[in-house]
């Protein structure tokens, strides 16, 4: 919730000992009493009057007077730029979608080319302003997200990364990357008097690509970007020696967005076909299987298979959940249109197919980042059926919050009627005070950004042991809604942690859990399983069947 304050308009700087005294709070339950006096002894002195804590409360709220968002640039550089874990699965949140009506490779391409166009339309509406403000309870949110979708890439470094946005509403880049068999293909889609490539076009070139791209016994260029970014950042000036790579990768980045072509996948039970379509769409099923058809660098990556498996991956230094959703809205309604436009007699050039040179460095590093993804993360989706929001809401209570007990129920197994409604309540309130702004964990990191910027040592309240505790989140939850039956995946924060993200529907709920298969304490099956039976369990409080 509190990655919202990187999307409105303007972000308060919440008041100092309010975030203290609500930081001492959410310690309560963690810490024993002794530990937890000594870590209040702390807070107090740096929040005392005169204090360090004052004084850069002071300096944050000047940073506050000159920028929309005062933490937001701090946020990008911290949590993602500055990160050192593999974009795959560690970063990178997937969206996979309802599965379409093509079981074959034709109607593969006769969906990628509709779904191309589409996001073609959206674009146009962005470039030229035409798209409208959006608000979330009632607060605006920052538009300024939208044109970096397009034409932008996450570049790695060898102590952090930066993002580069070549797209601009003129002169932009007017082309897409399109991957099949492991193979890059440069697709331009712009006709030469500036005018989207039809549906109709986009398919014949789409043929061509598929007609240059048969043999399946290429390198997976493309898993070099799924490794730990240190690695890759070594790989990445290696690889770029080369001027035929370096084009190659350049034209990679620059382009609008990625399309996969993914292969079939192995025929698995009906049960278990959500999980692994969702496991396709976030880091390619390993390197048997799509994961070289995925340039993880990139802002936008559609993924469409021949089974009629179709979703959405990307990275999220650049992107954010509320941009992506309208993305989405808007090209499943452009894809329930018919395709009207006629194709221009207009002859197309060539899709241009992107060469890479394969020394034995890089050869080294391929066999590297294979082993290395493959230790990747155990799924499991659930498709909660017995009850969905409606259920809740005649409850008055707030399905999200709901939901999120229901989920640390699953962990830790509590319940009483009473102590349910208080824990639904008390995480609305949280949930309220993120949105406006006044969420702790996003102060805290900027008191202690503050004090690094200004050349001092960090403070003490940030090298106690709790605060390190309080920060080890060892569940990773979020709520996206969609109007389909959705599911968003992403990884664990930390190696012995979960993550969860769930979409409410009207009368059941469909949840995406992932834990990492390298962790002995965790395992991603159980916990779905017990979430199910926490959710049966918090039912049942209300409506006994006995």
């Amino acid at each position: 919730l509190s990655m919202l304050s990187g999307v409105f308009l303007y972000l308060p700087v919440p008041p100092l000992l309010q975030t203290l005294q609500r930081y001492l709070t959410a310690l309560e339950p963690l810490l024993p009493p002794e530990e937890l006096e000594h870590t209040r002894g702390i807070v107090q002195k740096f929040g005392c009057p005169g204090g360090l804590g004052e004084n850069l409360q002071r300096e944050l709220i000047k940073r506050a007077k000159h920028s929309h968002n005062w933490i937001s640039d701090w946020w990008v550089q911290w949590a993602y730029l500055e990160c050192r874990q593999p974009l795959a699965v560690h970063s990178n949140p997937a969206i996979s979608l309802p599965k379409r009506d093509f079981t074959d490779w034709r109607g593969q391409l006769v969906f990628a080319s509709k779904l191309i166009a589409g996001v073609l339309d959206f674009k146009a509406q962005v470039d030229s302003g035409r798209l409208g403000v959006e608000y979330m309870r009632g607060q605006p949110l920052c538009m300024e997200l939208f044109p970096q979708l397009f034409s932008s890439c996450r570049i790695p470094g060898p102590k952090h990364d930066h993002v580069i946005h070549y797209g601009r509403p003129r002169r932009g880049p007017a082309h897409i990357t399109v991957v099949r068999n492991y193979q890059f293909f440069q697709l331009d889609v712009y006709n030469s008097d500036g005018t989207p490539l039809t549906e109709s076009q986009i398919h014949a070139q789409l043929l061509r690509i598929r007609s240059q791209s048969w043999k399946t016994d290429k390198q997976p260029m493309g898993i070099l970007t799924s490794e730990h970014r240190h690695t890759w950042g070594q790989a990445y000036t290696r690889l770029l020696r080369d001027k035929i790579n370096k084009e190659s990768v350049r034209l990679i980045e620059k382009s609008i967005f990625t399309l996969c072509l993914d292969s079939p996948v192995m025929r698995i039970s009906d049960e278990k076909y959500s999980s692994r379509m969702a496991a396709q769409i976030l880091h390619g099923g390993g390197t048997f299987s799509n994961s070289g058809n995925r340039w993880f660098d990139k802002t936008l990556q559609f993924v469409v298979g021949e089974d009629g498996s179709w979703g959405l991956l990307y990275e999220h230094a650049t992107a954010e959940g509320p941009p992506i959703a309208t993305l989405l809205d808007h090209v499943l309604d452009y894809c329930k249109k018919p395709d009207r436009m006629r194709a221009p007699l207009i002859p197309l050039p060539m899709p241009k197919k992107l060469y890479f040179y394969i020394n034995s460095e890089i050869k080294w590093d391929l066999e590297m980042a294979k082993q290395n993804l493959d230790i990747c993360c155990l799924r499991r989706n659930l498709n909660f059926q017995r009850f969905g929001k409606d259920f809740v809401k005649l409850l008055k209570l707030s399905p999200n919050s709901f939901i999120q007990v229901a989920i640390q129920l699953a962990y830790y197994r509590e319940a009483k009627v009473q102590l349910l409604r208080e824990a639904v309540d008390a995480y609305s309130i949280l949930t309220e005070q993120s949105l406006m702004g006044q969420g702790i964990d996003r102060h805290l990191l900027g008191l202690k950004l503050q004090a690094i910027e200004e050349g001092l040592s960090v403070p003490r309240i940030f090298m106690d042991t709790a605060y390190g505790l309080a920060t080890h989140w060892k569940l990773r939850t979020g709520q996206v809604p969609a109007n389909t039956d959705s599911v968003m995946c992403f990884g664990p924060l930390v190696p012995d942690g979960y993550a969860v993200c769930y979409n409410p529907q009207q009368d059941h709920v469909h949840f995406s859990i992932t834990a990492f298969n390298c962790c002995e304490e965790t395992n991603a099956e159980k916990l779905a399983l017990t979430l199910e039976r926490s959710l049966h369990d918090l039912q049942e409080l209300f409506q006994p069947t006995v």
